[in-house]
């Protein structure tokens, strides 16, 4: 289309030429298009495409996928692969069809059947991940209609979601496979066949009103792929027509040059030799947005034809350098498909690699060359590449030169030996040899899409016939600056034979040479240097084997050990899920009770729901960016604005000063600012001289700002675009006098850091209880935190109204009156001058319950100064550093027991690491108290509390509040009970568990109490008995993969701790036309409480849901609100809405009896021509309760919510991984009002609790950095991580008198039970120590990651890794 001379007709008179792209079959003709613009950018703000979601702007949550689509000339072929919106760049797309979620289908026009399957297959909760898995599901059925399961989970690789469990995504996207066996709920009136081939060993006799069936397959559209959107013929057209792909496109700070020849590229890197190189973006577009680089020219050489080709020489198969590692993958497929399979185990190493790298938006586009050149220390692929000695041809303009990847390859950190001018132009990887093997292998936290820990790839060539080595290369990531050899060791190795003897030479002279400092980055010292010891024996024993198959004379690999050999190879998940079935014979327009479909999840599989950011921009809107601190504790000396203030579309700074009203604030005590402030310090004076001089000193003190964490919000920059925002808050100079920080728990209880009150509960007689006890232990345990990773980050649209000091906000935050009153606080109005509304929020877990008004006020505060809309959403990583998590517990405990493992005593010290505020801390800590037994009964007992005071950002409430924490140490006791006497723990659980009429230490009666029957439930439908005599012989026959089975109750008290909180109110409208509009004080964020809502309105005032509508919640029309949090909004608002519905249908009551025959639109229109109000309010507060600490009286909860859980999982002893093979829960809902919602509540509460329990791991310097600000170091379980089998039960029969129509709260009780898998790991381990020899209680700190997994299981390979001294050097990061 264009020339290669600047001078092209077609090139705007910035120098730039045409962007020609379309998105959803509209063609889009950019003139500006701008090298730092990303797709998600221009969809979102541009052409207003508001489905296409921002989660993490680094690809790594997937919320943002979209199709990209590319005919190919060269092979006159159509080319459809999901891609990450928010990294690739809009210069990229010249002559390319992107698809987003809007142009597959919508509500308004017609569904895709992608987007109604994981819609009414209950796949959608808070909807923000929805429409990027949609998009990936899509892509995949545009390459291949009919894929097996495996395509699926493979496709989402690169997509996360936080509410659902994954469970019924992938259940309603079985529905597109092709599996034989499964009849994806066709085939049966109950549901799956696979599930229910099993029913019998779970139950011997029938249950009639028992359902297992939340949708029915047999109702979804029909896929038809000969339907689908075609090709833009024009774009073929103008790909057809293009005779040069030459392009440039200038922006405010870079230039992006296209070259369509090898000659013109390297004429360009010779002109330009540090210009960057970017065929994917997926390295450069992180650099540029995290790390603040700037690269005045972009070189884009991704359809060079040299560049693409793939080629078969003699030695191997060569890659041009922009091949992308999915076309890699498929290349290697065939050649493993078509060639002996001795050729192939390079190959094959490399796909295993591949396996696990990233995800496929991200293999969808980055290239070879682009990964060997950024020369990463942890790159999965360059180990293997450097083992087996593949060759990089590099060209200048000048000529070429071909160089080996071996030891000398890497010079330094991101450093090669590639000249500045040169240009990697392809990679050969060899053949392997006959007598050569190849392995490779990736430790990483996950194992799907995580950087590694420890990466390697080992390579061994023998004399033909013999087992003794000719060649061996070892060569590992994650053990220097660089990918590393381990050439000494190698060395001595050769022409010896394969055997013991050169197994132990081997560890011993890998543990001396492959070192690592004890402060390295990435920490973890002890467990990679054990990885490296651990991989080259599993090295080790696959060549043992494989020698033995080709008939060479060599040691016998002992049974016990040949499962530390094998890969690891993901079985597809299967579940079960039962509830109890409505009545026969009630109505079907009474839905409560049936499986009803989330009300909005159509809207958000089209990406039609309308979250706060998708508010259309206001005409003269402007956008905010946070100013923060960079110091844990310290005073601020100066702040530097005039770069920041002198920058492109900056219009102010905001800082304290500009606050009109208050800048305290703070959800309980007003111990928080909005902006950094001077510190307050107090005198008291006698009036004397020296007194006074102090004053002066004192009042000298007070002209410093003072910060009390990172990410303590100092200030904003409001600009026009987010863009210029951003960049002009990094522009702002700060500078500090540092204080010393207290950061860790440990820490604050050295420094007697603490806040007040330090809250104690205690019963009984405790000195008694431990003279009583045969066996008295103690104990310990540390409980990390947890980030809350909602999708959608915070965000706040303040909008002044021009009058009276009016202020409209649109918040995503739980909270609605909490914010209008900080808000109201901070412009110094009344809070009837500031409205706040909030449509949904994409996931909130307590992290949007009182942290949004950080936000929030900051925002208000700037737009009332500048009299403008003002919006601002947080990055992925400022969220994390600005808003707090789950609070680290430190748990201590005395407990004593008798023979029989009765607990008579128990004595327990809770630390929690509050943070640089109270938030909620107190709160938390009262709850963890209250849980401190967990379901256990104890007569006499102690547990007291304290709130530690660091210099962390503060820590809130975060689904289970404290609760997780309190049970957590009750199940480490519990467990050290078992251990310390030899008996099996379910048995010492199950003789210690409340029965029905016992108190608990805070003196509640248990009544209604089904525990038990949830434990003998819960027993039978795992086959607990079975599982544990398969496990332990499976223990006996496997020596480096251990089983592990738990079974774990809860207990959680329902109820707001806060007397005041527990009450709701409702506001419903009856129009003339017989519809009905109503609110109520619940927020809704994906649990479905709209859902609900209509539901119960449904029912009482006996119409049907489609007649009822909820538009959102706001401040105008229910006041007070409580947050939507503590699990009791159904409850609450429910009653609330009851009541509401029940004083409207009073007022109709007359016009039934008159017109029994009528409708209901009869009835509303002969009320209203009878002048009666067809509106009300609903009121409810929750009956009987108020606790007091001191006195140890009054009811603390209304009710409690029970719940077990039993899972078995697979530990690999030799690299800490593990597998959660299956787990079976049996939940008391009561009655449940709708058993998908409550399914999906129970799935989303445990796979969470998964996380936090074995994945989920914050990472703080010991300045207190936070380390870990996104997906690509926090990790969150994904779809590869829930159980294999996977069983949710509701309790039948057990309706709770206390809610609404008999139900239970659901939201976070099911979370503690992922805390069976923690058990089970635990167990796992003991039978890991056992083969050393080591029995007992042990210390296991949560989450069980793979690190601590690893050094748990004690065996010859730590010993030979000692971890150095503590106190003798400063760790990467320390345990808050």
């Amino acid at each position: 289309m264009n020339g290669t001379t600047a001078d092209t007709e077609t090139r705007s008179g910035s120098g730039s030429d045409e962007l020609v792209f379309f998105v959803n079959g509209k063609k889009i003709v950019e003139r500006n298009a701008d090298p730092e613009t990303t797709l998600l950018t221009y969809l979102r703000r541009k052409l207003g495409l508001t489905g296409t979601k921002l989660g993490c702007a680094e690809g790594g949550c997937g919320a943002c996928t979209v199709m990209l689509s590319r005919y190919q000339t060269h092979t006159q072929q159509l080319l459809h692969y999901a891609v990450n919106a928010c990294l690739a760049p809009l210069c990229s797309l010249h002559l390319v069809a992107v698809t987003t979620v809007e142009g597959i289908g919508s509500v308004a026009r017609k569904l895709h059947p992608v987007q109604e399957r994981i819609a009414r297959a209950h796949g959608s909760q808070c909807g923000f991940c929805t429409p990027g898995i949609v998009m990936s599901m899509y892509a995949l059925l545009r390459n291949n209609p009919t894929p097996k399961m495996a395509d699926v989970e493979e496709a989402f690789q690169g997509n996360l979601c936080r509410c659902t469990g994954y469970r019924p995504i992938l259940e309603g996207y079985k529905t597109f496979t092709v599996e034989g066996g499964c009849c994806g709920g066709r085939g049966r009136d109950n549901g799956c066949c696979m599930a229910n081939g099993s029913g019998a060993e779970e139950s011997s006799e029938e249950v009639v009103d028992e359902s297992t069936s939340l949708f029915n397959a047999a109702d979804f559209t029909p896929f038809d792929p000969t339907q689908e959107i075609i090709f833009p013929p024009e774009l073929m057209s103008l790909t057809n027509c293009e005779t040069s792909a030459s392009l440039c496109f200038r922006g405010d700070r870079a230039t992006w040059l296209q070259p369509d020849s090898l000659d013109e590229f390297l004429h360009l890197k010779w002109k330009h030799p540090d210009a960057r190189v970017v065929v994917g973006n997926t390295e450069v577009g992180i650099e540029v947005k995290f790390k603040n680089m700037v690269y005045p020219v972009i070189l884009a050489p991704a359809f060079i034809p040299e560049l693409n080709e793939v080629r078969h020489t003699e030695d191997g198969v060569v890659f041009g350098a922009a091949c992308t590692l999915s076309h890699m993958g498929a290349v290697l497929r065939q050649e493993v498909e078509t060639l002996p399979p001795h050729r192939t185990e390079v190959f094959l190493a490399i796909l295993e690699q591949l396996r696990w790298f990233a995800g496929l938006q991200i293999r969808n586009v980055a290239a070879i060359g682009g990964n060997i050149m950024t020369a990463s220390p942890i790159s999965d692929l360059n180990p293997v590449f450097m083992a087996t000695g593949c060759k990089l041809t590099l060209f200048d303009k000048d000529g070429s030169r071909v160089v080996q990847m071996d030891d000398s390859f890497f010079t330094g950190y991101r450093r090669t030996t590639v000249r500045p001018q040169e240009v990697l132009v392809s990679i050969e990887i060899p053949y392997s040899k006959k007598t050569q093997f190849v392995f490779a292998f990736k430790q990483s936290p996950r194992r799907e899409d995580d950087i590694s820990i420890v990466t390697t790839a080992m390579s061994v060539t023998f004399n033909p016939g013999t087992d003794v080595v000719e060649d061996l290369k070892l060569s590992y990531g994650g053990m220097a600056a660089t990918t590393t050899m381990a050439t000494e060791t190698a060395k001595k190795l050769l022409g010896r034979r394969w055997g013991e003897e050169l197994l132990q030479d081997a560890c011993s002279s890998l543990a001396e040479e492959m070192t690592l400092d004890p402060s390295v980055p990435g920490g973890m010292v002890t467990y990679r240097r054990t990885l490296t010891l651990s991989l080259f024996y599993k090295f080790y024993l696959t060549v043992l084997q494989k020698l033995r198959d080709q008939g060479v004379k060599a040691e016998e690999v002992q049974s016990d050990c040949q499962s530390a050999a094998d890969l690891f190879h993901p079985e597809t998940p299967s579940s079960v899920q039962v509830y109890q079935a409505v009545p026969e014979g009630r109505g079907q327009d009474d839905v409560v009770g049936r499986p009803m479909m989330h009300l909005s999840a159509l809207k958000q599989a089209t990406g039609e729901a309308v979250y706060c950011d998708d508010v259309p921009l206001y005409e003269n809107e402007l956008y905010l960016s946070l100013i923060t601190s960079s110091r844990a504790h310290a005073h601020i000396l100066s702040i530097d604005t005039s770069v920041a203030e002198s920058m492109p579309g900056v219009v102010c700074c905001v800082f304290a000063d500009d606050i009109p009203g208050s800048n305290a604030t703070g959800p309980v005590q007003y111990d928080e600012t909005i902006l950094a402030d001077r510190q307050v310090c107090i005198c008291f004076s006698d009036q004397s001289g020296e007194s006074l001089r102090l004053m002066d000193r004192l009042m000298m003190f007070l002209s410093f700002l003072q910060v009390t964490c990172v990410g303590h919000i100092i200030g904003a920059v409001v600009a026009d675009t987010q863009l210029h925002a951003q960049r002009a808050a990094k522009a702002v100079r700060i500078q500090y006098e540092e204080l010393q920080p207290v950061v860790t728990i440990q820490e604050a209880i050295a420094a007697q850091s603490f806040y007040q009150p330090i809250r104690t509960l205690q019963n009984g007689d405790l000195e008694a209880g431990f003279k009583q006890a045969d066996h008295i232990l103690e104990g310990e345990m540390h409980m990390g935190g947890q980030e809350h990773f909602y999708l959608e980050t915070n965000v706040t649209l303040a909008v002044p109204r021009g009058e009276d000091g009016e202020m409209e906000l649109f918040v995503s935050t739980q909270s609605a009156s909490k914010t209008q009153s900080l808000v109201a606080k901070a412009l110094g109005v009344p809070a009837n001058r500031v409205v706040v509304r909030v449509k949904r929020m994409g996931g909130g877990f307590g992290g949007k319950e009182t942290r949004t008004t950080v936000l929030s006020t900051v925002v208000a505060v700037a737009a009332n100064k500048l009299k403008r809309p003002v919006r601002c959403m947080l990055d992925r990583d400022e969220d994390m550093l600005v808003t707090g998590g789950r609070h680290p517990f430190y748990g201590k405990y005395k407990v004593g027991f008798l023979n029989s493992g009765k607990v008579v005593a128990l004595d327990v010290l809770y630390y929690s690491n509050a943070g640089n505020s109270m938030d909620l801390s107190l709160s938390v800590m009262e709850r963890a108290l209250f849980h401190m037994e967990n379901s256990y009964s104890v007569a006499n007992v102690r547990g007291r509390g304290f709130l530690c005071r660091t210099n962390l950002p503060s820590n809130t409430a975060f689904r289970g509040f404290g609760g997780p924490q309190g049970m957590m140490v009750a199940e480490s006791w519990i467990t050290d009970v078992a251990q310390s006497l030899g008996r099996p723990a379910d048995e010492v659980r199950r003789l210690n568990l409340y029965v029905e009429g016992e108190s608990t230490p805070y003196n509640q009666i248990l009544n209604q109490f089904t525990l038990d029957r949830c434990w003998d439930e819960c027993l039978s439908r795992s086959g607990y008995q079975q599982r544990r005599a398969v496990v332990d012989l499976y223990n006996r026959q496997n020596r480096w993969t251990k089983r592990g089975l738990a079974i774990v109750p809860t207990k959680f008290g329902i109820s707001f701790t806060a007397l005041f909180l527990n009450q709701a109110g409702a506001l419903v409208h009856i129009y003339t036309d017989g519809s009905v509009l109503l609110t109520h004080g619940g927020t809704e964020m994906g649990q479905g409480l709209h859902t609900k809502m209509v539901q119960v309105a449904s029912r009482v005032l006996g119409i049907p849901c489609s007649k009822i509508h909820i538009s959102e919640t706001s401040t105008n029309t229910v006041p007070n609100t409580s947050p939507t949090a503590a699990s009791a909004s159904s409850d609450l608002n429910g009653a609330a809405v009851q009541n509401a519905c029940e004083i409207l249908e009073k007022r109709l009551e007359p016009y039934k009896t008159q017109n029994p025959k009528g409708s209901w639109e009869d009835w509303v229109r002969a009320a209203y021509f009878d002048r009666v109000n067809l509106s009300a309010n609903g009121f409810y507060k929750t009956p009987d309760l108020g606790y007091d600490f001191d006195s140890n009286s009054g009811r603390a909860f209304n009710y409690f919510t029970y719940g077990v859980a039993c899972s078995e999982v697979e530990i690999d002893c030799l690299t800490g991984a593990h597998k959660n093979l299956s787990s079976t829960i049996v939940m008391d809902v009561g009655h449940s009002l709708n058993p998908a919602i409550d399914i999906g509540q129970v799935e989303g509460a445990f796979i969470q609790g998964l996380g936090l329990f074995t994945m989920e791991e914050l990472h703080y310097s010991p300045q207190g950095v936070l380390l870990t600000r996104g997906p690509g170091s926090y990790k969150i379980p994904a779809f590869g991580d829930i159980p294999t089998r996977l069983t949710v039960s509701l309790l039948r029969d057990a309706p709770n008198d206390k809610a609404i129509f008999s139900s239970k709260a659901v939201g976070e009780p099911p979370l503690f039970l992922a805390a069976a898998n923690f058990y089970a790991i635990k167990d796992a381990i003991t039978a890991a120590r056992g083969e050393s020899g080591i029995s007992g209680p042990f210390r296991l700190d949560s989450p069980a990651s793979t690190e601590r997994i690893r050094n748990a299981c004690s065996d010859r390979f730590t010993k030979l890794c000692p971890p150095a001294e503590p106190g003798t050097f400063s760790p990467w990061s320390v345990q808050v």
